[in-house]
This record gives C-alpha cells, structure tokens and sequence, in this order.
C-alpha cells in the first residue's frame, strides 16, 4: 500500500457507506474522519474544494460521491 486512504463521512449517509462498502471488498484499509464529530475534518473537505460528502483522498486524488470511474482509479493508485 503505497498511499492511505481516508474517507471523510458521517453516520447516516448512503453514499458514504458504499465507498467504504467498495473499499472493504477491495481488500484497501482506510480511515474514516466523521466531519460532524470535528470541525478540523470539515475544514479539511473544505480545503480540498468540496462542500459535501464522501470524500475519498488518497495521496493528490480526491474523488467526490461513490463515483465507481474514479474510485477504480484512486484504489488503483493507492495499492
């Protein structure tokens, strides 16, 4: 594993639990940073120009949603 990966989610969002549904499957260890238990991680999501979540990062990719195209591309790198 070259690059971690971290997800910024919270509980309760679809979208959220299937990138780290995707992420699970795939065999890639992650992090989760919960932006409504802190403000520094949705300061984070902000800096990097997004205003919504899941946001998947993984060394300079940042991929918005459960966008599978780009998910794909990201676990790529990051393996």
């Amino acid at each position: 594993m070259s690059q971690p990966v971290i997800v910024y989610s919270t509980a309760g969002c679809s979208d959220c639990n299937q990138v780290k549904q995707l992420l699970t499957n795939q065999g890639i260890p992650f992090e989760v940073r919960d932006i409504m238990a802190s403000s520094v991680y949705q300061e984070e999501v902000e800096k990097l120009g997004f205003m919504g979540i899941p946001v998947t990062v993984s060394g300079d990719r940042a991929v918005k949603g459960f966008n599978l195209p780009e998910l794909q591309e990201l676990i790529a790198a990051a393996r």
